[in-house]
């Protein structure tokens, strides 16, 4: 800290009554004042401009790396945009596609179901048909009855002897099917229809269902659902449809050729059903 020089309080009468007046201006102190405020003003302006050039370096700085940065973010912002017009072009034509998509797949449902139509009506046909040539043989076998000479063929008493026995056992069937809520027709040759009711408590009308190809000893059908299993005799059981799918179908088939036991069989696919539902399939 500079010395600070303190001047004495000058007394004018005290001056002016020495025979040589004469006044102490303390020149050396004054100099020696002034050097150090002209030093310390210096030392200021000195540190001041450090202070202003060290800021102007670190503005320079940071503008350039700002600059920099912008340059990067607008280099980015452009290769966003191009990207952008890139899915954008790209959704344009998956848009394009699924709506041709969509007009090829209401063209396939317009064409399924016309043909379900045609089926229907073929089928309708066909049960006329059927019906039409029934009557006409049983009008047949009403007119040769007729004839004293008629002798029923071996079929016909065969046809005879099966209804009457299919009329006295039809009750009792319905019984057990109700009773086991399981029904079994034909369907084709060789194919039997196996229909399940009451295992899906939410809905105990809903049917499940398969059908079993007894035909034996030749591989028949290409369906994506046809499971056969061989037997060692060459005869072997096949199940060409399920509704609904049941994955471990195969293995019960296996079971069946080998065991040949068709009752647990049916048993094993009604468990097989219960624990689809169980499972909320």
């Amino acid at each position: 800290m500079p010395h600070v020089v303190r001047v004495s309080k000058l007394d004018l009468a005290t001056v002016l009554s020495q025979p040589n007046p004469h006044i102490n201006l303390r020149l050396g102190a004054y100099e020696t004042s002034s050097r150090n405020f002209l030093k310390a003003v210096s030392n200021y302006t000195q540190r001041a401009v450090t202070e202003i050039t060290h800021r102007k370096n670190n503005y320079v700085s940071n503008k350039g790396k700002i600059a920099e940065k912008s340059k990067q973010l607008e280099q980015e912002t452009n290769q966003c945009k191009v990207k952008e017009l890139e899915l954008m072009t790209i959704l344009g034509k998956e848009q394009e596609e699924r709506k041709e998509a969509e007009s090829s797949v209401a063209a396939f449902l317009r064409q399924l179901a016309s043909i379900k139509e045609k089926c229907a009506s073929l089928d309708v046909e066909i049960e006329q048909r059927r019906a039409i040539v029934q009557n006409l043989r049983r009008g047949m076998y009403s007119i040769n009855k007729l004839d004293p000479k008629f002798i029923p063929t071996s079929n016909e008493r065969e046809r005879n002897l099966l209804g009457k026995h299919a009329s006295q056992i039809s009750p009792e069937l319905a019984e057990i099917e109700r009773r086991t809520q399981c029904a079994i027709e034909g369907i084709d040759k060789d194919k039997i229809l196996i229909r399940f009711t009451h295992i899906d408590p939410s809905d105990l009308h809903r049917e499940f269902s398969f059908v079993i190809d007894v035909s034996g000893k030749t591989y028949k059908g290409e369906s994506l659902f046809l499971y056969h299993s061989p037997h060692i005799n060459g005869v072997y059981y096949s199940v060409p449809t399920t509704s609904p799918f049941l994955p471990n179908l195969p293995i019960f088939l296996d079971e069946l050729n080998e065991s040949r036991d068709i009752y647990s069989f049916i048993r094993q696919v009604r468990q097989a059903f219960e624990e689809l539902v169980t499972h909320g399939r």
